[in-house]
């Protein structure tokens, strides 16, 4: 059976910005997110993300499956599809932008 590969993930509570987590610091970009291969691993950073939602800086912090293609990070679930996108109701701005081809 094929390891369980998962990236931590929350929402900015300033602003609902889609985060991700990278060695104990936030980055707004999936291809930028630590990856977990390791459930303990996976958990003992949740628990240190559940920090940054005692500072209130970020909400609700989980654990989200992904699988890796030719180096690229891709959410097994469409939700996270979506999230790491960006609003979908504006192309023109955000990270939707980023991937519009024109």
């Amino acid at each position: 059976m094929a390891k369980s590969l998962q990236i931590l993930t929350s929402n900015r509570l300033r602003d609902g910005e889609v985060l991700y987590w990278l060695r104990g610091e936030w980055v707004g970009t999936l291809g930028d997110a630590e990856i977990f291969a390791d459930s303990a691993n996976a958990h003992a950073a949740l628990a240190r993300a559940n920090e940054a939602v005692r500072a209130r800086l970020v909400v609700t912090p989980y654990l989200f499956d992904v699988r890796l293609d030719g180096g690229q990070i891709h959410p097994v679930k469409e939700r996270e599809i979506i999230r790491a996108a960006g609003p979908t109701v504006r192309r023109d701005l955000g990270k939707q932008a980023d991937h519009v081809q024109v």
